[in-house]
């Protein structure tokens, strides 16, 4: 083998590598002792979930999404694509959005996590839940959990957002019924930069659901003439 005039070999070169591998695999193991290991069975867990302490046994392959859904029975999480490209399954974590289908539930241990379910006090919907209602910011309802937390930490870091910055806050969440107008409008409404609808009036959904200004039985589902002659029509065929 031919030497390099300074000193340098392929020999040297391959000693250096393997010198700085078994250093950096000493490091880890020196930070990771053997006793913090968990599983491959189920381990106890404790997870402080909307301000509650919740004591689970998981295997290390359960993600959080299936620890909240599956044990501890918080279905608002919706599990949807299973990669981290719809974001049907975000949750607060610290505050922050995450896919929680893509974290394992242990790495979760010591965090606050919030839920579509942690949004509600006592039973009472929050402003921007109540938003989206008014707004018909929904559909199929399978993305909607996790639009509202996205716009809930935006709404949490920047009061007053512009429409700019709703559609970047919900960049990453899909929805196939395509409400994003509606979702823009509820954002605003809750960030209260609109008051009403833009007729002025408000949405036929709020006011069916004694959610309007004019309480309940303001103005009835079945009361579009549409409705009212296909109930009548089904009823005639079902007594011919």
């Amino acid at each position: 083998m031919s030497e390099d005039p300074r000193g340098f070999t392929r020999r040297t070169l391959v000693r250096g590598t393997l010198v700085t591998a078994i250093a950096a695999s000493a490091r880890v193991k020196a930070s990771t002792p053997e006793g913090d290991a968990i599983g491959p069975g189920a381990a106890p867990l404790e997870l402080d979930v909307n301000g509650a302490m919740h004591r689970i046994s998981v295997e290390p392959r359960v993600t959080l999404a299936d620890a909240l859904r599956d044990r501890i029975g918080l279905t608002g999480t919706k599990v949807v694509c299973g990669r981290g490209a719809c974001g049907a399954c975000t949750v607060l974590l610290d505050g922050a959005t995450v896919c929680s289908c893509l974290m394992l539930a242990h790495d979760a241990a010591g965090r606050k996590i919030t839920t579509i379910e942690g949004l509600a006090d006592g039973g009472k919907l929050s402003a921007l839940q109540e938003a989206f209602i008014l707004e018909d910011a929904l559909q199929c309802g399978y993305c909607t959990s996790g639009m509202v937390l996205s716009c809930k930490t935006l709404l949490d870091e920047t009061p007053k957002p512009s429409r700019d910055e709703i559609r970047a806050a919900i960049a990453g969440n899909l929805c196939r019924c395509g409400t994003y107008n509606h979702v823009f409008a509820a954002v605003e409404r809750a960030a209260g930069t609109r008051k009403a609808a833009a007729d002025g009036a408000e949405s036929a959904f709020a006011l069916a659901s004694g959610l309007g200004p004019d309480g309940p039985g303001a103005l009835r589902l079945d009361s579009d003439p549409r409705v009212d002659k296909g109930t009548a029509d089904a009823l005639e065929a079902e007594e011919a």
